[in-house]
């Protein structure tokens, strides 16, 4: 189906009969519709298709987040796509044709709002992860109410849990509980500062991995 933007005569986004338009680059431009290719992907393709599956299988669960706290969100590009090409480009290593994400480089949230000073995670008995930090509301565009937030990833379960408006900013330390089946597991731990208005946030430091007690 076709979405006409600009009028009659502007630009539309979908398939009208044999010929597709889009937007490219901020340019609204239309194609012809391409033949299937009776070729086979080569090597290549097949590796950057394996990419992309890692990345968005894994980025889908927090595209919520992402959609509003990832980038400025200006520009052709959407928060979502701009997080997907980050991640591709930057979080994302090859070992023998087997594509990897590297945890330690990937954000959840990326944004001009100052981050966390010396942030850190403590596993506690019952599934309890004790986060700290340092108080610095009066750093740059920091202030005492932002909301602190944190985001857990278990590989082997292949689940996010996700704890929003845990406290704030000058609180500097939180607890979080997760369900007694991560007992024994390992989870990857991020954590982001957002305003109390919503609209940015800050890069979201990994704090590490941890095998939940």
């Amino acid at each position: 189906m076709a979405r006409i933007t600009k009028g009659i005569l502007g630009g539309f986004s979908g398939k009208v009969g044999t010929i597709v338009g889009a937007n490219w680059r901020g340019q609204d431009i239309i194609r012809s519709t391409p033949k299937p290719s009776s070729r086979p992907p080569s090597e290549k393709q097949l590796l950057q298709q394996n990419k992309f599956k890692l990345v968005i299988s894994f980025l889908q669960p927090i595209k919520n987040i992402q959609n509003r706290y990832f980038g400025s969100g200006s520009g052709s590009k959407s928060r979502v796509n701009m997080a997907t090409s980050y991640t591709l480009n930057e979080a994302v290593q090859v070992t023998a044709d087997i594509p990897s994400l590297l945890y330690n480089k990937i954000l959840i949230t990326k944004g001009d709002l100052a981050g966390f000073q010396n942030p850190s995670a403590v596993p506690q008995s019952g599934q309890v992860l004790t986060l700290s930090w340092e108080d610095n509301s009066i750093q740059g565009n920091a202030k005492a109410t932002d909301p602190a937030n944190a985001v857990c990833y278990c590989e082997e379960l292949g689940t996010f849990e996700i704890f929003e408006m845990l406290t704030d900013r000058s609180s500097m330390t939180a607890n979080i509980t997760l369900a007694p089946y991560y007992s024994g597991k390992e989870i990857h731990v991020w954590m982001y500062f957002n305003n109390l208005e919503e609209s940015f946030a800050c890069n979201s430091p990994y704090l590490g991995m941890f095998t939940v007690l």
